[in-house]
């Protein structure tokens, strides 16, 4: 596939899979639920396929992690489902054992990398004042972060950010990442009129830059296991981990912020009130 033609499919899945998605989070409730089930789903396969040979155990519990990250915490909270999540975890680790898999940090990283962000994004969804405006407002700045940094690092080029892990990656991406999430981050608090922005706009900033650790943790997951794309599902974009890896690390990052800003009560609302 050549590059052009590769960047169309590229557009032209972005077109088509950005409003579904924007029009779930406006749904909200059993349908954002069943979004991150389906998101997560595919996460857990293609983990259990890098890191696990394959395993149908580990699959089973990854995707239990998952349905406990998303239904459980639709139903009962999200300390719930962290408590399930606990438990599958630890569940996956004797399983390990048992099977005298190689032990190493991967092998024991998949169910928290799958399952956590998924409860974070409940969480702030279910923020009954803020939710869909906190929920939008992120993917607004990791999405404007991923596409600031690939034209900055197209653009400016220069020094390598982590070429052992990234080739491509540069310092100059980074920063349009900052700069990019800022500047989104910004315009839509403005428009949703949220009452102080500085913090709103220093907040979306560390999430580009953020968003673009996330996606070295990813390539460097890819590197260690010898695999280019974790998958192919998503036409000229790769996998599921490949397209979320971002967000895996920015979700985690926003929800611990907004539940410390709030008391623990209402994420979305300590996300973006200040």
């Amino acid at each position: 596939m050549t590059r052009h033609r590769e960047l169309g499919v590229r557009i032209v899945a972005a077109a088509v899979l950005i409003p579904v998605v924007l029009a779930l989070v406006w749904l909200g409730g059993w349908w954002f639920a069943a979004l991150l089930v389906l998101v997560g789903g595919l996460m857990a396969r293609e983990w259990c396929t890098i890191v696990h040979g394959g395993s149908r155990v580990q699959l089973a519990l990854h995707l239990l992690a998952v349905l406990a990250a998303t239904l459980v915490s639709a139903r009962y909270g999200s300390a719930a489902a962290l408590a399930c999540i606990a438990l599958i975890w630890l569940a996956a680790a004797v399983h390990v054992s048992m099977a005298r898999q190689r032990h190493g940090f991967w092998v024991f990283a998949g169910v928290p990398y799958v399952a956590l962000p998924l409860v974070g994004l409940m969480s702030l969804r279910a923020d009954p004042g803020y939710g869909l405006l906190a929920v939008a407002w992120l993917f607004v700045v990791v999405w404007s972060a991923d596409t600031a940094a690939y034209a900055a690092g197209r653009g400016i080029g220069g020094p390598k950010l982590a070429p052992s892990i990234s080739p491509n990656k540069t310092w100059a991406g980074m920063g349009g990442a900052a700069a990019g999430a800022a500047l989104a981050g910004g315009i839509a608090g403005w428009l949703a009129d949220l009452p102080w922005l500085a913090p709103v706009v220093v907040i979306a900033a560390v999430i580009g830059v953020v968003e673009q650790l996330g996606d070295l943790f990813e390539s460097l997951l890819k590197r260690r296991h010898g695999v280019k794309d974790s998958g192919a599902v998503i036409p000229g974009h790769g996998g599921m981990l490949d397209r979320v890896d971002g967000l895996v690390a920015a979700s985690l990052l926003a929800v611990l912020v907004g539940a410390s800003n709030s008391g623990g009560h209402n994420a979305g609302a300590g996300l973006l009130a200040w």
